[in-house]
C-alpha cells in the first residue's frame, strides 16, 4: 500500500521497533511519575506529564533521542515523505511522555509550523514503552478523518504495547487518546516522542500551537471551548 493513500493519514506501526533488553532499560530509566522534573498538563482536554529537558535523560535515553535524530535516521524517514527532512534538537513538545491512571489526551492537530525554527512539522515517532500493558486498560492512539476541520470518523485505535512504534505524517491528522487511561497503580503509559521537520510547502497551515477539539460529552461546553481558544494562542 502506498504510503500517502493510508487511512484515515499516512501512518505505520511497528512493532518490535527495537532490542527488547534496551527498550526495557528505557522502560526503566523513566523518572518516577512523582519526580519534579515532569511538566504537568491537567485540565479538561489534557491529562499527561512530559519532560524534553536532556539534563534529565538517563544516558540511554540521551543516545535514543540523539540516534534517532541522526543523519542516517533521517535519511530512512525521508523515504516515506519525499523530501528533507530535519531534527529538532530542542525536541519542542516530544521527549518523555507518560500517563497515570485518568490520563486523557482530546482529539487535536499538532503544531504546524515550528515557533522557534520556522520549519513545517511533518513526522512523529512515538515508541511505547509499557511492559505487560493490557488493552483493556485502554490509553490507546486514536486516528481520525478530517471532517472540514475538525475530528470526523474514528478510523483507527492502536493501542500503546511495549515496544510498538507509530510513525505518522502530521500535515493534517486528528489524533489523540479516545478514552482516559484505566490502568492500576503502579502501571503508567509510557511513550518516547520525536517531531521531524521539513521546509515549509505552499499552504502548509500557519498553526504554531496545537489545536484541540472537545470531545462529544464536551460539545457546547463553552469553559471547554474557551480553553480549546486560550491553548490554540
Amino acid at each position: 500500500m502506498r504510503w500517502d493513500s493510508i487511512d484515515p493519514f499516512p501512518h505505520l506501526v511497528i512493532d518490535g521497533f527495537m532490542d527488547e533488553r534496551r527498550a526495557l532499560q528505557l522502560s526503566s530509566d523513566f523518572p518516577d511519575f512523582d519526580s519534579p522534573i515532569w511538566h504537568s498538563y491537567d485540565n479538561a482536554i489534557e491529562v499527561k506529564k512530559t519532560c524534553n529537558n536532556w539534563h534529565h535523560f538517563s544516558p540511554d535515553l540521551y543516545k535514543f533521542f540523539s540516534g534517532v535524530s541522526s543523519s542516517e535516521s533521517l535519511e530512512v524517514l525521508a523515504q516515506l515523505t519525499s523530501c528533507r527532512l530535519y531534527p529538532d534538537p530542542g525536541l519542542h513538545g516530544a521527549g518523555l511522555h507518560i500517563h497515570g491512571s485518568g490520563g486523557k489526551l482530546n482529539p487535536h492537530l499538532d503544531y504546524s509550523i515550528h515557533p522557534k525554527l520556522g520549519l513545517e512539522r511533518r513526522l512523529n515517532l512515538i515508541v511505547y514503552l509499557n511492559p505487560d500493558w493490557q488493552e483493556s486498560w485502554g490509553g490507546s492512539l486514536g486516528l481520525w478523518s478530517d471532517d472540514n476541520g475538525k475530528p470526523g470518523e474514528l478510523v483507527k485505535s492502536i493501542a500503546p504495547l511495549f515496544n510498538r512504534a507509530v510513525v505518522f505524517d502530521t500535515t493534517n491528522a486528528w489524533h489523540g487518546l479516545p478514552e482516559p487511561v484505566a490502568c492500576p497503580v503502579g502501571q503508567h503509559r509510557k511513550s518516547l516522542a520525536v517531531y521531524h521537520l521539513c521546509d515549509p510547502r505552499d499552504g502548509a497551515a500557519s498553526r504554531n500551537r496545537a489545536l484541540f477539539a472537545p470531545t462529544a460529552e464536551q460539545a457546547g461546553d463553552g469553559e471547554v471551548m474557551a480553553l480549546i481558544e486560550r491553548r490554540s494562542r
